[in-house]
């Protein structure tokens, strides 16, 4: 792990409870959403789930309608937040170098990336991805803590929402839907 970086379970390891909002990448969020386990972040981490609009964007397309439909049931339960970012905010900023135009040294990230990062470093919340081969130089340059889709299952398995054979599940589920998430079942990352 690159210096700056804070991995979620590490914080929680020491402070014991999340505080934090989680600000959702669009892959991060779309791995619960195609396995059709998106119920179980709010249980997770009540209060405490954030779609940028931007990532909401990106899942309002007609071909996945069906992944929009579920963040809306979702957001009509007040289960989680939508969030947009004001173009005159500091947040905005952040987006928009990120985006549009990066430091020199730095590359161009995507939109819903782009957006949990700015918000989460405006908002001290915790950048919820599965991409860190593109942020991770964002992470670590803002000291922003991350989590991924493994990281949140395993929390799910701590806390007793999920059993190691319901992890295997879903996680085999989310790799037929070609999700990234590092190991070949839930089980062999435990390890």
């Amino acid at each position: 792990m690159p210096f700056g970086m804070i991995l979620y379970s590490e914080v929680k390891k020491e402070a014991g409870s999340l505080t934090e909002s989680l600000f959702f990448d669009t892959d991060c969020l779309s791995a619960f959403l195609w396995v059709r386990n998106e119920s179980l972040l709010p249980k997770l981490y009540p209060g405490k789930i954030i779609v940028p609009k931007p990532v909401y964007t990106e899942l309002d397309r007609p071909s996945i309608s069906h992944l929009k439909a579920r963040i809306d049931a979702l957001t009509a339960a007040n289960l989680i937040t939508i969030q947009d970012i004001p173009v005159d905010s500091d947040e905005y900023e952040t987006y928009y170098q990120l985006t549009e135009n990066p430091a020199p040294g730095h590359k161009i990230i995507g939109n819903g990336e782009a957006a949990s990062i700015a918000l989460a470093l405006h908002y001290d919340g915790i950048v919820a991805s599965n991409n860190l081969r593109d942020i991770s130089t964002y992470i670590a340059e803002y000291s922003l803590k991350y989590t991924t889709t493994a990281d949140i299952l395993v929390d799910a398995l701590n806390r007793g929402f999920i059993t190691e054979d319901q992890g295997n599940t879903i996680w085999s589920n989310m790799l037929a839907k070609r999700r990234r998430l590092g190991a070949p079942s839930f089980t062999a990352y435990l390890l």
